[in-house]
């Protein structure tokens, strides 16, 4: 019951709608007949529209332009667009132009120039730039690892992009580990090449992203930087200083000599005589 209910009132809204829309179209012309102005039915959205959104009657509305005035390339009826899908933003009451329809499908589909790919990576809220990462956004793609070949506790970093924009990004959650957490998705617009590297760097460590300003335009030349390399001497401990004694050494020339022999002539008599040596301060105690 209540599913008839509101099949009833959708076709109410419709049927009102629909009523609403012709009462306006009579209006129009009646008001355009009385100041002596041709007008002509344009189709317009009724809404802000995205790039990629399907046409149907709920976004779409008939307005009167005057017939001078008519952009090239309008339709004047809704179901001619049902169906077609934007490639570029449309503002509420802008008319829909042919230019601005896609005949080969829609969606992100549209934003993705010739030779290039949109490729999409999960990051978390802290790696992705704390969630400010926004479409027409240009970032730069860090991978870290566990070094190839290396002990399990040595990780490398290495930015692997630089200056790619950001087509897409939104949030999903998902469970990890008997919890749900939230993750980020972004859509990167890459060459082939690039789309490898994110393909391979996504299954063999973590992705970051650096949020760039968006006139910097520049890549600079990154090496390659390692956990040992990063933490070289942060937690090497300084040698204790090392106390040495040492023997204080008496010159050869301070230590006390033995005297010379003196010779002592008395008379005819000769004789030879060592003075005593004299007291040293050491012995005086």
């Amino acid at each position: 019951m209540r599913k008839v209910a509101i099949v009833v009132v959708i076709i109410l809204a419709i049927t009102f709608a629909a009523v609403a829309s012709g009462l306006t179209y009579i209006y129009l012309q009646g008001e355009a007949r009385q100041r002596g102005l041709a007008v002509e039915r344009v189709v317009v959205a009724s809404r802000d529209l995205t790039f990629g959104e399907v046409l149907g009657a709920d976004n779409m509305k008939i307005s009167m332009f005057p017939k001078g005035s008519i952009p090239k390339g309008s339709y004047g009826v809704v179901d001619s667009l049902l169906g077609q899908v934007t490639k570029v933003f449309l503002k509420e009451n802008e008319p829909i132009l042919d230019s601005k329809l896609s005949s080969k499908g829609g969606g992100l589909s549209l934003l993705i120039s010739k030779n290039m790919r949109a490729s999409s990576i999960q990051v978390d809220k802290v790696s992705g730039v704390s969630g400010f990462i926004l479409p027409g956004d240009r970032v730069d793609v860090i991978l870290t690892a566990r070094r190839p070949g290396g002990s399990y506790d040595d990780a490398i970093a290495k930015t692997i992009l630089q200056n790619v924009e950001v087509l897409a990004a939104g949030e999903k959650t998902e469970q990890k580990e008997n919890k749900v957490i939230t993750v980020q998705a972004v859509t990167l617009l890459v060459d082939p090449d690039g789309a490898q590297a994110l393909a391979l760097a996504s299954n063999q460590g973590k992705l970051n992203l650096a949020l760039r300003n968006p006139t910097d335009e520049d890549t600079v030349k990154v090496g390659l930087l390692s956990k040992s390399g990063m933490l070289k001497g942060t937690f090497e401990q300084k040698p204790e200083p090392r106390v040495v004694y040492r023997v204080k050494e008496v010159s050869a020339s301070k230590a006390p000599t033995k005297p010379d022999t003196m010779i002592i002539i008395k008379g005819t008599k000769k004789k030879s005589e060592t003075p005593a040596m004299p007291e040293t301060k050491e012995e005086n105690k």
